[in-house]
């Protein structure tokens, strides 16, 4: 009996070792990656800035390309860049409001001086050898817009000599008023002085009215036209030609185009017609306008002028080309 329980107790013991022994032991043999607490839906505090700092240029393209970025980036994020583009947009809305009131304003209060702009344009050219050749070209346009009225100011002069004859040498001058009747119909007036002795003329006064329309006016493009009765007084320069004819009602009809093509290169067209039975006249002004400064210009134009029933001795048809410099005022 006392073998048989020596023996129970030796085999108790060597079961019970081998647990004991594997639980002091035990080492984990691929330890647990702490996993992070994933972020919270919405748009990051870096995306953020970089939206806000977008919004501070005031530059609507930039701020639309930005948020665009975003929400490719951050789609968790939309509800927040709504909101960002909403404030921006109001807001610009009411920095432009503000500004359209103070301009209002502005022009309300303006002397009958204060608030015109325009330019100066020069050319000329020299030439020696075979033939003596001169010539000059110079204009000047000043405009001013008001509330309701506009006022158009232009003048020009072109003068060229070969071997010390005068071979062209011709003025002109107008003044438009006109008053808007809405943002794109107006009325307007016209006044308008030439001569031309190359062409048989020594003078020739123009007198018109009529109703124009806008299709486009906005930065970048403007688009008049113009139509309505005109007269007319054209005093020759051999005075037995001269007869009660020369002094006659006509129609009138204008375009007048600006379009800004590319950022420095604007195109310009000035085009017109003054039509009668017994003579006509057609003229068309194209330039092709390039900058070079903050305020100059580099400009290429031709000229073209009809007239159906020219004075004896005169060809019908007359152009110029020019190249010349506009400074901006």
């Amino acid at each position: 009996m006392k073998s048989r329980a020596l023996f129970l107790a030796l085999l108790a013991s060597s079961v019970a070792a081998p647990a004991f022994a594997q639980e002091a032991i035990y080492i984990e043999p691929y330890p647990r990656p702490e996993i992070p607490e994933p972020e919270a839906p919405g748009l990051p505090d870096a995306a953020r800035e970089m939206v806000e700092t977008a919004i501070a240029t005031g530059d609507p393209d930039k701020v639309k390309t930005v948020i665009e970025i975003a929400r490719h980036t951050y789609p968790a994020g939309g509800t927040e860049l709504d909101g960002l583009e909403a404030s921006f947009k109001e807001n610009r809305q009411r920095i432009l409001a503000a500004e359209q009131e103070r301009k209002r304003q502005s022009l309300a209060t303006a002397g009958p001086l204060e608030g015109w702009t325009g330019n100066g344009e020069f050319g000329a050219l020299a030439s020696t050898g075979n033939s003596q050749d001169v010539g000059v070209t110079a204009g000047f346009k000043a405009n001013r817009v008001g509330l309701t009225w506009r006022h158009r100011v232009t003048a020009r002069f072109d003068f060229q000599s070969s071997d010390g004859d005068t071979t062209r040498e011709r003025y002109i001058a107008s003044y438009e008023p006109s008053f808007d009747l809405s943002s794109k119909a107006f009325v307007f007036g016209l006044a308008q002085y030439e001569k031309d002795e190359i062409q048989g003329f020594s003078s020739r006064y123009s007198a018109s009215t009529g109703i124009g329309y806008r299709p486009f006016d906005r930065d970048g493009l403007r688009l008049e036209l113009k139509g309505g009765p005109a007269w007319r007084r054209t005093v020759l320069v051999d005075p037995m030609q001269e007869s009660e004819d020369d002094t006659y009602l006509a129609a009138l009809g204008a375009v007048e185009l600006e379009w800004r093509i590319a950022e420095n290169l604007t195109l310009t067209e000035s085009a017109n017609a003054f039509m009668h039975s017994d003579n006509s006249t057609f003229a068309a002004l194209t330039g092709l306008e390039a900058g070079i400064a903050e305020r100059l210009k580099a400009r290429l134009s031709y000229g073209i002028e009809h007239d159906t029933d020219p004075p004896e001795n005169t060809k019908p048809t007359d152009t110029l080309s020019r190249i010349s410099l506009i400074y901006d005022f």
